[in-house]
């Protein structure tokens, strides 16, 4: 079977119909949420890597988003289930700000905003709320995103809870009352209504016709399973490695030989402070992850999987990454950047890993969890405790950490992060400013640029961050003699835009070394 193109820019946000057919022909999951096919002949459509009979050419129409084929009148296929695949909005929003029309970046900001539950207090966004974010009017809004994506936002939110909601009906046995709060939906009546005139069933009867095409994922007496896909490549076994080297003991425990990854989390959602934990498999043969929530965590469980996302950097389309960093690190397409479930607790660690080796940074973590970490039973062996709130941390004395091994200058940084977490002041996840946190990072004690570029790159998931201080990046990128080398790096890294976050991690990888700061703090 032929491979189709892979476009080199990253710019490019749809593929000639021809390109796009050649990635359904051959299957290609590298292609996988970039678009989704719309077939005339059935009324459905369907992700490349759907495994039914190719339709005909002259029968396929194209479209970007799942919202875009559902306005066109086209219903979501049981057996590919297109509210699986990656999001299209990574790679959308990562281009090189000064080429962009203003609007389209409005547009793309709103659509990022109504896929991200972290921001609302409910998990149910309004365009009024998200065009005072934006800083705009309401109807200017309506019209931007209109005009760039051909359907209007309200369009485009239902479909981001109709599909989660067909997520829900098919991986999970949930009451369909729960599958339809979680969804965003007022009442289940209006669930209902909405569901089966969309998409021609039931809610019911979708459940029941989903485990038949595709078989639900089995039930569990500690928590849900549910899926969650991915672009290959994704080297698995290096992501994981990166996490088991910086575990925490009695938060993380990660177990190469099966890629499994499993942590503790704590999140307040809808005036709720819930604590659970996490366990997922990346499954590679199928481009999947299988993710095992806590039954203590259902209530916010949209949530969790944005953020199980995020730590897997699972909306990550190697292609146009690749394009741009092969010439310089040719062969490391699989490689994602580490996202974190807990900002505060990535800055934490940020911090504690300042100028010294991993392992030590691993060890003063521990011990901040045992001496401040809230206890959690769990089923899972090695899962005992929560890292610390910035509410604990905040009133820790000099005394306390100073026992655990902590210096001065660290405390300070910690504390003055965990009341700037505390007090709502600073916000660490992927729908932050991202120029305003960092500003606001290194106004803080003890933080400067390279820590609060580790936390842009982490947790919020900038996919250009870039720590010039780094002497990884440095020896990369040849400068590590200059006089300043920093400077040096920060001008010679342009060639790397706008996937700096990814040169990083392939820097650190190709130099067989361990990130650690160089910055003077």
């Amino acid at each position: 079977m032929p491979t189709p193109t892979v476009p080199t820019n990253a710019d490019t946000t749809t593929h000639s119909d021809q390109a796009n057919y050649l990635a359904l022909k051959a299957r290609d999951a590298r292609f996988d949420g970039r678009f989704f096919t719309g077939v005339t002949s059935t009324g459905i459509y369907c992700r490349p890597v759907c495994k039914v009979r190719t339709p005909r050419a002259e029968n396929c129409r194209f479209f970007t988003l799942a919202s875009q084929a559902e306005a066109a009148g086209f219903r979501p296929c049981m057996r590919c289930r297109p509210e699986l695949a990656p999001s299209a909005l990574h790679v959308l929003g990562a281009r090189a700000w000064s080429t962009q029309d203003a609007s389209a970046i409005l547009a793309r900001q709103a659509a990022g905003l109504l896929d991200a539950p972290q921001l609302w207090s409910d998990g149910c966004p309004s365009m009024a709320q998200t065009a005072q974010r934006l800083g705009v009017s309401e109807r200017h809004l309506r019209r931007i995103f209109e005009t760039h994506w051909g359907v209007s936002p309200l369009q485009y939110l239902q479909t981001r809870r109709l599909l989660t909601a067909k997520q829900l009906l098919t991986d999970t046995h949930l009451p369909i009352a729960q599958v339809a709060a979680l969804s965003g939906f007022a009442s289940v009546r209006r669930f209902n209504t909405v569901f089966a005139e969309q998409y021609r069933f039931q809610p019911r009867a979708l459940r029941k016709a989903g485990s038949d095409a595709e078989g639900t994922v089995p039930a569990d007496h500690s928590g849900v399973r549910c899926k969650l896909a991915y672009r290959p490549p994704l080297d698995a076994t290096a992501l994981l490695q990166f996490f088991a080297t910086r575990a925490l003991d009695g938060v993380e425990h990660v177990d190469l030989p099966t890629h499994t990854l499993a942590r503790t989390l704590a999140l307040d959602w809808a005036g709720q402070h819930l604590q659970g934990w996490v366990q997922l498999r990346v499954d590679e043969v199928r481009c999947e992850v299988q993710a095992l929530v806590s039954e203590s965590l259902i209530a916010a469980l949209p949530l969790v999987l944005v953020r199980l996302r995020a730590l897997l950097d699972l909306d990550a389309d190697p292609n146009a990454i690749h394009a741009v960093l092969s010439p310089s690190f040719p062969n490391s397409a699989g490689l994602r950047v580490p996202g974190t479930l807990d900002g505060f607790e990535l800055a934490v660690r940020a911090v504690l890993g300042q100028q010294i080796t991993v392992q030590a940074a691993r060890t003063l973590g521990a011990r901040l969890v045992a001496r401040f970490g809230a206890p959690l039973a769990t089923p899972v062996t090695g899962l005992t405790h929560l890292f610390p709130t910035p509410q604990v941390l905040r009133h820790a004395s000099d005394d306390d950490l100073g026992q655990l091994g902590i210096v001065r200058q660290r405390q300070n940084a910690i504390r003055a992060l965990a009341a700037a977490m505390a007090d709502g002041a600073l916000v660490l996840n992927p729908s932050a400013d991202v120029p305003g946190t960092v500003a606001a990072l290194q106004a803080l004690p003890g933080l400067g640029p390279w820590t609060a570029q580790y936390i842009a790159m982490r947790a919020l998931r900038w996919p250009d961050a870039f720590p010039a201080g780094d002497v990884a990046l440095q020896k990369a990128l040849g400068v590590r003699d200059a006089k300043r080398p920093a400077l040096a790096a920060e001008q010679a890294s342009h060639a790397w835009q706008p996937w700096r976050s990814y040169a990083t991690v392939r820097a650190w990888s190709g130099n067989h070394v361990d990130p650690s700061t160089t910055e003077t703090l």
